[in-house]
């Protein structure tokens, strides 16, 4: 397995802090969901809080972590769960599998070589099956925080596409996700320098504004956002 990166404590500590916002985490499961297929696997699971809703409903479930005290933290939590299996993994890998999806959320970040990551998480997949990529978006909002925990880039529309075809990958579906998020996180941690904490405030903008920056995007998509959100597939063996 992979040296421990940089910013990894922290990571940690604000994974904790944000699970109160509990409407993002359903908007972003809601988008990953319907591509998943019945046996995906998830790469950088964190503390497992997608993983337990995302989980649902399928035959089988592989969490993976790269770091070793959130990896003790995923297997303690699924700790003999008939659907979701832990297991440490970090990109770029040699590994191939046979699953019908991965999914990174906000991980491709992380990795100083994303298109190699994106190569490895294409061999984890079935021909045909998705790779669901949700990243930042904009380096203009690069802020202090970021570079805390380990981002070397945020992406725009085009950045991710290209390294998704540099990878092999045909892309169906690329769209910014949360426009308001974006104004919020370029004043409130580029600007002001602030770290993402858990409190009233976040738990109040979760249950008001992502509420409703949510059901808007529903209906229409933004020319900007905090994220982008990719869907591509590995494509089918020739003839």
């Amino acid at each position: 397995m992979a040296r421990q990166e940089p910013g990894t404590g922290l990571q940690s500590e604000v994974l904790e802090d944000l699970r109160g916002a509990r409407h993002y985490r359903r908007w972003l499961c809601d988008l990953v969901a319907p591509h998943l297929g019945d046996d995906p696997i998830e790469i950088g699971s964190g503390i497992g809080d997608y993983a337990a809703e995302l989980a649902a409903g399928r035959r089988r479930y592989t969490a993976t972590e790269a770091d070793p005290g959130r990896l003790a933290t995923l297997s303690a939590r699924f700790d003999g769960d008939p659907v979701v299996q832990v297991r440490p993994l970090a990109l770029p890998a040699t590994g191939t599998g046979d699953h019908s999806a991965a999914v990174m959320l906000n991980v491709l970040e992380h990795i100083d070589a994303d298109v190699k990551a994106l190569r490895s998480a294409a061999g984890l997949v079935r021909p045909g099956g998705a790779v669901v990529v949700f990243v930042p978006a904009f380096n203009g909002a690069m802020s202090r925080f970021d570079r805390m925990i380990g981002h070397h880039r945020r992406y725009t529309r085009g950045s991710l596409g290209a390294a998704l075809a540099d990878a092999g990958l045909r892309t169906e579906r690329l769209h910014y996700v949360n426009s308001v998020g974006l104004i919020s996180w370029f004043l409130l941690m580029r600007c002001a320098r602030m770290i993402p904490r858990d409190g009233l405030a976040l738990r109040c903008y979760d249950a008001t504004v992502i509420r409703a920056v949510a059901r808007a995007e529903r209906r229409v998509r933004p020319p900007f956002g905090q994220s982008v959100l990719a869907v591509a597939r590995v494509p089918e063996a020739g003839p």
